[in-house]
C-alpha cells in the first residue's frame, strides 16, 4: 500500500513538473522554428517557383513544380560544380585532419611556450574568411605575390606559377588555403580529445614495451575515434558550404575550375537573380549535410554502449 502511495506521489510530482519543463524547452523550440525551420521551408518553396528579379520585386512567382530542379541538375555546370565540390571537400578535410592530428599529437608533449604556440595557432581560424582570402590572394598573385617572388629567388621558376589563374593550380590553391584556415579548429578538437585519454594507459603501454607507433595504433586512435568522427563530420559540413573564401580568391574561375555548388548557388541567386535555381542548389547542400549528419548519428547509435578497449 505504501509503495502504491509513493508511485502515485511521483506521478503527481511529474505531472506538476511537466509544464515547467515545457517552459524551458519552448524558447529553444521557438528559436529553431523561427531561424532554422522557417528559412528551410521558404527555400524549399522558392525552389518550386519561378522566382527571379521580377518575381522578387512584384511578388509574382508562378509555381513550376520540379522544373527548376530538372533544369539545374541536368546542367553540365552542375556536374562540374559537383565534381569540384567533391575534390575540394575531400582534399580539404583530409589535409585538415592529417595536419591537425599531427599538431595535436605534437602539442600533447610538454615543452616551453606550448601554451602561447597553441594560442597563435588559432589565429588563422579567428580571422574572417574574407580577410584570409584577401591576404592569400595577394600572396599567390602570379606577378607580384611573395610566393612567386620567393620561388624566383630560389631559381625554382622563371615565369612564376599561375596559382590563381591556372585551372589545376587554382583548385589546388583554394584547397591549400582552406586547409590553412581549418587546421586550427581541427587541432583544437583533436587536442581536446587527446586530453581525455587517461595518462596511466600510456604508462602501462610503455611498461609493456609498446613503441610510439604501436601506442598510436592500438591505444590513441581507438580512444580518439569518436572525436575524430565528429571532426570529420564538422569538416565536411563546413567545407561543402564554403563560398566566401573561393569567391575572394578566384571568383569560381578560371573558366569554372573552382566553381563549387556553394559558389554556383551564390552566382545564380545574387549575380543572375535566379533565386529559384539558387534555392535548388541550396536544397542539394542541405541534403548532403543532412546525409552526413544522419550517417554519423547512425554510427553513434550502433556504437553506443560498446566499451572501447586499447
Amino acid at each position: 500500500m505504501a509503495g502504491m502511495t509513493g508511485m502515485t506521489g511521483r506521478r503527481v510530482r511529474r505531472a506538476r513538473e511537466r509544464p515547467a519543463a515545457w517552459l524551458f524547452v519552448l524558447p529553444a523550440a521557438a528559436y529553431l522554428l523561427l531561424f532554422l525551420g522557417y528559412p528551410l521551408v521558404q527555400n524549399l518553396v522558392m525552389s518550386l517557383r519561378r522566382y527571379d528579379a521580377t518575381g522578387f520585386a512584384t511578388g509574382d512567382a508562378p509555381f513550376t513544380g520540379l522544373r527548376n530542379h530538372a533544369a539545374v541538375l541536368s546542367s553540365t555546370l552542375f556536374s562540374e560544380a559537383a565534381v569540384n565540390t567533391a575534390l575540394f571537400t575531400v582534399g580539404s578535410v583530409l589535409g585538415q585532419f592529417t595536419i591537425g592530428l599531427a599538431l595535436a599529437l605534437f602539442f600533447q608533449r610538454r615543452f616551453p611556450l606550448a601554451g602561447p604556440l597553441r594560442a597563435l595557432l588559432l589565429l588563422p581560424w579567428l580571422l574572417p574568411l574574407v580577410v584570409s582570402g584577401a591576404i592569400w590572394r595577394w600572396m599567390l598573385d602570379p606577378d607580384t605575390g611573395p610566393v612567386n617572388a620567393l620561388l624566383r629567388g630560389l631559381h625554382l621558376t622563371s615565369s612564376g606559377v599561375p596559382w590563381l589563374t591556372g585551372p589545376t593550380e587554382a583548385l589546388v590553391s583554394v584547397i591549400v588555403v582552406n586547409i590553412w584556415v581549418g587546421v586550427p579548429f581541427t587541432t583544437a578538437l583533436l587536442y581536446g580529445g587527446l586530453q581525455d585519454i587517461p595518462p596511466h594507459l600510456y604508462e602501462a603501454a610503455r611498461l609493456d614495451g609498446a613503441g610510439p607507433v604501436q601506442i598510436l595504433r592500438h591505444l590513441t586512435w581507438p580512444l580518439l575515434r569518436p572525436v575524430a568522427r565528429v571532426v570529420v563530420l564538422l569538416g565536411v559540413v563546413y567545407t561543402v558550404k564554403t563560398a566566401d573564401l573561393i569567391l575572394v580568391l578566384t571568383g569560381g574561375g578560371p573558366a569554372g575550375a573552382t566553381q563549387t555548388l556553394a559558389t554556383r548557388a551564390y552566382e545564380l541567386s545574387f549575380q543572375r537573380y535566379e533565386f529559384g535555381y539558387g534555392a535548388v542548389l541550396g536544397n542539394v547542400l542541405i541534403a548532403v549535410s543532412t546525409l552526413f549528419a544522419l550517417l554519423h548519428l547512425r554510427r553513434l547509435r550502433a556504437g553506443g554502449g560498446r566499451a572501447v578497449t586499447a
